[in-house]
């Protein structure tokens, strides 16, 4: 979940923020880490630090770019896997304002990486993630000597007794995995006043572009982390907007699969009717070559048989620069245009961009059902955490304790100080009392939610217009840090690929006071191709992508400039 479900006096919506200044902003952040708290099991210090910012060898490195240094003999998986450790060192763990992205390294990276080495030499590479330094989200289960926590106190030592089916396949492609990244606590399904980005575990993940603002959640870290060049590329999971909101917010590509095309074994769940696991990627290229291994059809995860025929192990091929050329695009501007007029102009410049590759825009193609989402999506998450959650802490056994929602409100209850410092448990009080999945009012909201984000929404709309794809303002410019209201939400567009199970895809569209801003292209069920080749046709196009700064504020000089 991206943003918190509001209640009554809480509207998205909101007035924006005074900025903090940057000394305000210092003191008041290095407070937070107050209540972050040691990941057990964490590896010993990286290598020498890396500088700061701007001068790291593998800055902004792209997968193929690093996998042709490994095959040259110029650089060497363990080699890379000491530069980013060092990297995460300096800039993620150190310093007046870390950025506290990663949660908690792999004491075995280094390991890893030398014995795949070792292997390239002997055999040859196994595939484009041989040897590729990766970062996964604290909710994707590893069997190994880190934790899995989804950011939460109460899972510290209740290590699953299998990887997550994503993490197999990541290690049979011969990925390094680095760590595991910070989060919003439990996907951002806590509190109704939550701050994106904070964990018990880990403390407050901040954005690297203005280190006093949101990197939006719930995949927090693995946007930041990813952005920072702290990995090559990282996994994130998305129940409504979760991949998307970090990655704009971190001027990243973000894929958000269709529900079914990656499995959600072993991932600590928010809604199996909306969960997925997905890449975030510097390039769209990368996100290709990153959802080729990611997909796949799991026997524990009953879902991903409907991916069959759809799947492709092989994504970059539908990569085309020339891709916009005759491409049908729909401009839904009722509800997710026109509550932030910088972030409106960056994209009417980037139509105007796709009009002059070719591609025909067709305007005020509205989804008729968007503002009736809200309600029945939120009644379903209620329903199905409860359910899910309590079969996730089952599945652990004597890994845990605890084994329903009310003993994890308890914990949280009995461990205030570190767990309930700077917001409440709203959601989860909320979802205990629901009742089982049996009951009407869920299948009726469940009916619902399917039949206006498909049939009615996305469906009705791309068939109307003959479209091959949406495209809205992923989001605002990140707002800042605040613990006293929770996040500001002035808009998404997020929900309605979310809510429907089908695939969208955020990229970088511009900056507002050095603010990124992401441009999403939504698509139907399985066009995972279609939008792939759109984005990176785009991607191509307008190079929007750099590095951040990690200023500790934005720059208002540069607003009068949009």
């Amino acid at each position: 979940m991206k943003k918190p479900i509001p209640s009554p006096g809480n509207s998205q919506g909101l007035s924006r923020r005074t900025l903090l200044g940057g000394a305000a902003a210092a003191s008041t952040l290095a407070a937070l880490d107050a209540h972050a708290q040691p990941s057990p099991g964490n590896a010993a210090r990286a290598p020498a630090p890396a500088p700061r910012a701007g001068s790291f060898e593998l800055e902004e490195a792209t997968v193929s770019e690093l996998q042709a240094a490994m095959q040259s003999g110029r650089h060497t998986a363990q080699g890379l896997a000491e530069r980013y450790l060092a990297r995460i060192q300096s800039l993620d763990r150190e310093g007046d304002l870390p950025l506290k992205s990663v949660i908690e390294l792999n004491p075995d990276a280094l390991a890893i990486a030398a014995a795949l080495d070792e292997e390239r030499k002997a055999k040859g590479p196994r595939g484009p993630l041989h040897g590729i330094p990766v970062l996964i989200k604290d909710n994707i289960g590893t069997a190994d000597k880190m934790q899995t926590t989804a950011g939460s106190l109460a899972l510290v030592g209740a290590i699953p007794s299998r990887d997550a089916f994503v993490v197999e396949r990541l290690r049979a492609a011969g990925a390094v995995i680095l760590g595991k990244t910070n989060l919003s606590e439990w996907a951002n399904f806590r509190s109704t006043h939550s701050s994106s980005g904070w964990s018990g575990r880990g403390g407050q993940c901040r954005n690297p572009y203005a280190l006093d603002r949101t990197p939006s959640g719930s995949s927090s870290g693995s946007g930041a982390a990813t952005a920072a060049n702290f990995c090559a590329v990282s996994v994130g999971t998305e129940t409504d907007g979760s991949i998307v909101s970090p990655s704009a917010a971190s001027s990243l590509v973000g894929l958000k699969p269709t529900l079914g095309l990656v499995s959600r074994s072993g991932i600590i769940p928010l809604s199996h009717s909306q969960d997925t696991a997905g890449p975030m990627t510097r390039t769209v290229a990368d996100a290709a070559a990153l959802l080729g291994v990611l997909a796949g059809i799991d026997s524990t995860d009953a879902v991903t048989a409907s991916s069959k025929g759809h799947a492709h192990a092989d994504y970059t091929r539908f990569l085309d620069p020339n891709g916009l050329k005759g491409a049908r695009i729909g401009v839904p501007r009722e509800r997710f245009f026109g509550y932030h007029p910088a972030t409106d102009a960056l994209v009417a410049q980037a139509l105007e961009l796709m009009k002059a590759q070719g591609a025909v825009i067709v305007d005020e193609a509205h989804i008729p059902t968007a503002s009736k989402m809200d309600e029945p999506e939120t009644e379903v998450l209620l329903y199905e955490f409860k359910a899910d959650i309590e079969a996730y802490l089952a599945g652990l056994g004597d890994k845990t304790r605890l084994k329903t929602l009310a003993d994890l409100i308890r914990f949280n209850e009995e461990h205030r100080d570190t767990e309930l410092p700077w917001f409440g448990q709203e959601l989860f009080l909320q979802a205990q009392e629901k009742g089982p999945l049996t009951d009407k009012k869920y299948l009726k909201a469940l009916a619902a939610c399917r039949k206006l984000s498909r049939e009615q929404g996305i469906d009705a709309v791309m068939a109307k217009h003959k479209l091959d794809a949406l495209v809205a303002p992923t989001q605002a410019p990140p707002g800042l840090i605040d613990l006293v209201n929770g996040d500001h939400w002035l808009g998404s567009s997020s929900s309605p690929a979310a809510v429907a199970g089908y695939p969208s895809i955020t990229v970088p569209a511009g900056y507002v006071a050095g603010l990124p801003v992401g441009l999403s292209f939504i698509g139907r069920a399985w066009s995972e191709p279609v939008l792939l080749r759109l984005a990176f046709a785009y991607e191509q196009a307008s190079k929007h992508r750099r590095p951040p700064t990690f200023a500790p504020t934005a720059d208002l000089r540069q607003v009068a400039k949009v």
